[in-house]
């Protein structure tokens, strides 16, 4: 299968060191599922990581509260990047809940491809990351998680 969508190292990088609060859609509870297991990742990294399940609302995972959508996390709560757990026909409108909440990138874990929500994201000035994982890629550039802030 041809694909239009290409991943850009350099944002990858800018994503992952710019990225403080990652919202994560498909959170699982079970332990043995790759979401979890990621979410705990980016958690030990210092991420604020914003667990999204509709059947999980309001519950406790990894001490953080469950909200049903992208839609229901507080305005005050700033989305730098959404992470889609989710099977890639459920990507589309993810994009658009992401865009609606001003999220600065989406991020489609290993197998989540989605040429469609790739391009719509791009188009509306999101960064986005398709078919990698976070929790391979900051090891594999030696990133130790999100970049302090700076005054600069």
């Amino acid at each position: 299968m041809a694909s239009g969508f290409t991943n850009d190292e350099a944002v990858i990088r800018k994503v992952l060191e710019s990225s403080k609060t990652i919202a994560l859609v498909g959170a699982s509870a079970k332990t043995e599922r790759p979401a979890n297991r990621v979410m705990q990742f980016l958690l030990e990294k210092g991420y604020n990581v914003i667990p999204i399940n509709p059947g999980l609302e309001g519950k406790d995972l990894l001490g953080q509260k469950v909200y049903a959508s992208l839609s229901s996390i507080p305005d005050e709560q700033k989305v730098d990047m959404v992470d889609v757990f989710r099977n890639a026909a459920a990507c589309p409108p993810i994009v658009d809940e992401a865009i609606s909440i001003g999220a600065k990138s989406v991020w489609m874990q290993l197998g989540v491809i989605n040429e469609e929500a790739a391009a719509k994201g791009q188009e509306a000035g999101l960064d986005v990351v398709m078919d990698r994982c976070p929790a391979i890629e900051i090891p594999r550039l030696g990133l130790v998680g999100p970049r302090p802030d700076s005054s600069l």
